[in-house]
């Protein structure tokens, strides 16, 4: 009896073994989606992700990215994450929104007075607190990456106060808040595909846009738009989101590999927004596009309305509105 239970023992362990050197070997392929052009920002810093990951794997991590929104719009990627079809994106906070109802804080007009008010508020309790609803979709977030302070361009006239807004139509990510600000300066504002906007512009579908500077600069926008208002009258991260279908699949140790990558990757694209945003004003000025910084103050005044409904809607809104306004 007791040869029979060591020669079992001897069979268990050597199973084991063999089962954790199979696992040591596997390799794991995963695609990650995103809206924005090969030249942007955020796809040079992913494609450094994905080098460092599938070096410090050893290999058995290969990332694939998709831009530009080849396997389709920012909508259909979402629903492809949370069905489990998609392993990863670069999720917009407006529509982030959607799964995390805090989420939509972080999109009200001129809330963050600067980069570094933003990250105070993002990588500390409140940044977690905003994720609060997401694994209900099948989604977590391994790490907040940039977009950035919005500004509009037009190409109808310079604004110089927001009644310069009234009447022009502005294409906006699907993101009620945006559409709301809007709509408080009389602008119409429609969702519509970016990796087709360009084109729109160009044909005059829109008269306008809002996005960060490193957005306009890497979709060519002075092209087709003439003007360029610096407001940062918004602030939206792009976030790292993995599907818990892929998530949950993959061993302990690449986890953490996955989460120290996307933390020190999304802090490289955060800094290259920033270092690079007067290189690119430069560029855009050089290439034709007007320039404008208008005082803000009358725009502030002006879409204080969106707040009040904001607060109304929601009754932690305006706690958490304090909160952050606590720690400029």
């Amino acid at each position: 009896m007791k040869k029979f239970l060591a020669i079992i023992l001897v069979v268990v362990m050597f199973a084991s073994l063999s089962t954790s050197a199979f696992a040591a070997d596997k390799t794991y392929t995963i695609s990650i989606g995103h809206s924005d052009t090969t030249q942007n920002l955020i796809h040079i810093s992913l494609e450094h992700f994905a080098q460092a990951v599938n070096e410090r794997t050893d290999g058995r991590v290969k990332i694939q990215i998709f831009a530009a929104e080849q396997l389709g719009s920012n909508a259909e990627m979402i629903e492809m994450v949370e069905m489990g079809n998609l392993d990863a994106m670069m999720l917009p906070s407006g529509q982030q929104a959607s799964f995390c109802p805090k989420f939509a804080a972080l999109s009200l007009p001129f809330l963050f007075s600067d980069y570094d008010h933003v990250y105070k508020v993002l990588d500390g309790e409140i940044g977690q607190e905003l994720l609060e609803g997401l694994e209900d979709h099948n989604m977590i977030q391994l790490a907040y990456w940039e977009n950035g302070l919005r500004q509009f361009t037009n190409s109808k006239r310079p604004i110089e106060k927001p009644e310069d807004l009234a009447g022009l139509k502005f294409r906006t990510p699907e993101d009620k808040m945006t559409m709301a600000i809007f709509a408080a300066y009389g602008a119409s504002a429609s969702p519509f595909a970016f990796s087709e906007l360009y084109l729109a512009l160009q044909q005059g579908t829109f008269d306008g846009q809002e996005n960060p500077v490193s957005n306009i600069y890497a979709n060519n926008f002075q092209d087709v738009q003439k003007y360029l208002t610096m407001v940062n009258y918004q602030y939206q991260p792009k976030d790292m989101i993995f599907s818990l279908s892929t998530w949950n699949k993959l061993p302990a140790d690449i986890q953490e590999i996955l989460l120290e990558c996307a933390k020190e990757f999304g802090a490289e694209h955060r800094k290259a927004i920033r270092d690079n945003e007067a290189t690119y004003l430069a560029e855009l000025e050089a290439a034709g596009m007007e320039v404008g910084y208008p005082d803000t103050a009358p725009f502030i005044e002006q879409a204080q309305s969106v707040y009040a409904d904001f607060y109304a809607a929601n009754d932690w809104a305006e706690d958490l509105v304090a909160r952050i306004n606590a720690l400029k």
